[in-house]
This record gives C-alpha cells, structure tokens and sequence, in this order.
C-alpha cells in the first residue's frame, strides 16, 4: 500500500569532509559545482523523454554512437542488434544472456548484485558512513530519518557500488529474502561518480533513493538504490516505476505478503545509471577480503559471507 510520510526532521548530519580527506582537484570541482546551479529534476525529466524517442534513424544512431563511445560488449546482450531495441532506454537497461552472468557462490555467501565498481565498503562506525577517503555521511539521514532503521543497521556494515553508463543496468539480489517495506526518499540528483563522491558533501544522503528492506538469513538488508543526474527513472519488479512522477514527501509501502526474492534474481534496474547502497546489521556478514574501492566487479560474484559466530 502507498502512503504518503511527510518527512520528518532529521538530526544535524555530520560534516561532509574530515582531516585527512581526499583532495578533490580543480578539474573534479569543474565536473561538479555547476551542479549546484542546474536545474536537476528538469534535466532529468527531458532526460526521461529523450530516452524513449522509438524514431529509428534517431535512436539507432543515438545507440550505435553510445556502444562505440564506452565500448559496451553487446555479445552479452539477449538483442545484439541496436535496430532490435525499441528506444534508447530499453537498449540501456537490456537484458542480459542467461549464461553470462552466473552465481558464482555458495548458500552461506552473498553475491554481488550489479556490474560496477566498488566505491567504498567497510562498517558503519555507530551512524557514519564513508563516502570517499575523509569524507563521511550519517546514516540516518540516508535512510530518510527513519528511527528504526537507522537503530538496525547502526554499527553495521556497508558496501557502496557505482555503475558506469557502460555497465548492465540491472540490479539483483545478493541474497534470498522476503520483501518487507520500501521507501522513496525525494532529493536532489547530483552525479554520483569519483569526482562527486569527493566534493559534493553527504552525497548519497542527499540525492533521491529507493530503499528497499528486507528480511535475510543474514538478518536484516537495506538495498538502496540512489539516483543521479539523468536518472531519468527507478523501478522495482514488484512496483514497477517509482519515480517519476516526484513527490516532495518520503512515500512508504509496507508488504506483509511474504513476498520472496530468490537470490540472483532481478529486483529493479535503473533507466540510466546511478549507485547501489547495501546495509546489514552488526556482526551479521563479513565483505569479502579481496574487496577494495575501485574494483570493478560483476553480477553473480562473491560479495561477502553469512557470519558464522552470531
């Protein structure tokens, strides 16, 4: 059921940048800062229309140009062929060849659930999260100021992913378990890639996110999903679009169905590129220790493991 939640106040975050930071270079604040001033949403929005134009000149042209440009391999793709696709979203958020993307784990273990690139991993120190290297957002207030949540997943672990525009833009699940509420939090959308995560302050905080929570053998998951500049949408398979059409109120569903997601299996996509954020409570999982930020990693492989001690 879909109940607008006026937003409540959320506790002062902590600061975006602490000693010892990454520096950001003058060419990362170039890429960023003239975000501040741009009309986010809107671009967005266009962003959304011009993805769906099915004129084929227009989109195959638009397609071919993409494919050359960040040398995406279509062999792995069910539709190999740009004139098979009926618009420039539907080639982005292509489905994958079965065989292509394995599970590579064992039942104690979690699997990855996008293609990207580790951003940052490690635990949450009572409600701080690393965002880069020095650069630090609070937990509560990424979870929409949720109270509960916020207690859930306090000194827990964390594992954040950017995907490329190059990447499958699909997103799976990591672990079996049975849907229990989701959240979509408005924001803005700033860009999410290396030189945002260093000088936009509590970015993924900030920007608007789908949070998905569920109930695993590894106690309790949140599976965020973050937007970004030209995000135009985000969906789950089980509600279909959530954004668009925005609204100015965190919205909650709750879901007392039992509904249950098999791990591997696809649990949303993004329609242009953003960030996964994953949370599990304390003492409940250990990341896998050949994990480490900038690592590119795929569907299907090893993550982390179930903690036998707890």
């Amino acid at each position: 059921m879909n109940s607008p939640q006026t937003q409540k106040p959320i506790s002062e975050p902590l600061k975006g940048k602490q000693s010892g930071a990454e520096q950001a270079s003058f060419i990362d604040y170039l890429k960023t800062w003239p975000l501040f001033l741009l009309p986010q949403h809107l671009l967005s929005a266009l962003m959304h229309r011009f993805m769906r134009i099915q004129h084929p000149g227009f989109k195959n042209l638009q397609i071919n140009q993409f494919i050359k440009l960040f040398k995406v391999n279509m062999n792995e793709a069910v539709l190999e062929n740009s004139a098979d696709f009926q618009d420039f979203n539907h080639f982005f958020t292509r489905q994958l060849k079965a065989d292509v993307r394995p599970d590579k784990t064992r039942k104690n273990e979690l699997c990855c659930p996008v293609d990207g690139a580790v951003s940052e991993l490690g635990d949450i120190e009572e409600e701080r999260l690393i965002q880069a290297k020095g650069h630090y957002f609070g937990l509560h207030e990424l979870l929409g100021g949720d109270q509960s949540l916020t207690d859930t997943f306090r000194n827990g672990k964390f594992a954040t992913i950017y995907l490329s525009p190059r990447d499958y833009h699909r997103i799976h699940m990591p672990i079996d378990a049975s849907l229990q509420q989701m959240l979509h939090v408005p924001g803005q959308l700033f860009g999410v890639n290396k030189a945002s995560v260093k000088t936009v302050p509590r970015l993924f905080a900030r920007n608007e996110r789908v949070i998905s929570i569920f109930a695993t053998a590894a106690g309790p998951m949140a599976l965020i999903q973050v937007g970004a500049i030209f995000v135009a949408s985000i969906e789950t398979t089980w509600q279909g679009v959530i954004t668009p059409p925005r609204s100015k109120q965190i919205q909650r569903w709750q879901y007392q169905d039992g509904t249950m997601l098999n791990k591997a299996q696809e649990m949303g996509r993004f329609n242009m590129g953003s960030t996964v954020v994953l949370l599990f409570a304390k003492d409940m999982i250990e990341w896998s220790e050949a994990l480490r930020p900038e690592l590119p990693v795929q569907l299907g492989q090893l993550l982390g493991t179930i903690n036998a001690k707890r």
